[in-house]
């Protein structure tokens, strides 16, 4: 299924990975590469996460291979420094919580494929925890350093829409609905009680094995290419309230039912309102947050070992 979700700006610190820090061992101080207060990362620890990152079918010359190194010790840096003023600002996250937001992430993957990745990554569960914990201790720390400080006007939104009007031009788009089960012999079984009226999105909640059963499989509004193209090819020629066949897809077999269609159009600057008032918001926190981290920097005790890292 497509997850269109939008990325919380703590994620803005973890894009270049997630280096396993501040171990309860201690390490031996010769293999300490960065040190933030109370926190370390060890060489060791820095070069093997910095190799997950690196593209596997590229190769990459010397100097950009560095470049890429001190890049992502600058961001390793950021992270250290948001972890440490999160321990001194009394900011926590839960075993509740990380098994919550655990739970929810899995839902959008089909069975064992989560798991699948996990190996490909070579990363154990608990690691793999251990990153998501994290990055929740991050954005609780980003609410709370940036909070409701400022807010976006409506005429910062009016001002955005009048100088970008080509961007609220829309697409055709269609609002589906869809059961996915395991089987063709499922899916038959599923048409059938379709056939006789039994309403789709009970039928979706009782035995749809997709991550939006919860909402009936509702799929919201969307245009060509935003879904498998599977999809596209039914829904965009399939009549409003008539059942698809059963379609067949890397994720199961789908039953789709069309329930509105919107003609291509111009969003007006009321249906844009709050598109981009979330857009500008994000990206006035974003502004917020690094300069309160350009703050912390200022004031914590930030060591590198520039000589260790070079070390070949």
């Amino acid at each position: 299924m497509t997850c269109r979700k939008v990325l919380s700006l703590a994620c803005l610190l973890l894009l270049l990975g997630s280096v396993a820090a501040c171990k309860e061992k201690a390490a031996p101080p010769a293999d300490i590469l960065i040190k933030v207060d109370n926190r370390t990362v060890t060489l060791q620890d820095f070069r093997r996460d910095f190799e997950q990152i690196l593209p596997k079918e590229q190769q990459s010359s010397a100097a950009e291979r560095q470049e890429l190194q001190r890049s992502f010790l600058a961001q390793v840096i950021d992270r250290e420094l948001a972890i440490a003023t999160a321990d001194k600002l009394g900011v926590v996250v839960s075993p509740a919580e990380v098994d919550a937001a655990l739970a929810e992430h899995q839902r959008d993957y089909p069975a064992g494929e989560f798991e699948a990745n996990l190996q490909e990554g070579q990363l154990t569960l608990d690691e793999w925890k251990r990153e998501l914990w994290e990055r929740l201790l991050v954005e609780k720390l980003v609410k709370k350093a940036v909070g409701d400080k400022e807010k976006v006007s409506d005429a910062a939104v009016a001002a955005y829409y009048r100088a970008n009007r080509d961007e609220f031009d829309r697409p055709a788009q269609v609002r589906a609905r869809q059961i996915v089960v395991a089987s063709e012999a499922e899916g038959e079984k599923i048409l059938a009680l379709l056939n006789v009226k039994t309403p789709f999105a009970e039928v979706a909640k009782e035995y749809s094995l997709s991550p939006d059963a919860e909402e009936g499989g509702d799929l919201g509004f969307f245009a060509r290419g935003e879904m498998p193209a599977e999809f596209d090819a039914v829904v965009f020629n399939l009549p409003i309230g008539r059942l698809s066949p059963l379609i067949k897809s890397e994720y199961g077999y789908h039953i789709f039912l069309v329930e509105e269609r919107r003609d291509a159009g111009k969003l007006s600057l009321a249906q844009a309102h709050e598109e981009i008032r979330a857009r500008l918001q994000s990206e006035l926190e974003e502004r917020l947050y690094s300069q309160w981290l350009d703050g912390l920097r200022a004031k914590a005790k930030i060591e590198v070992n520039w000589a260790l890292l070079d070390k070949r």
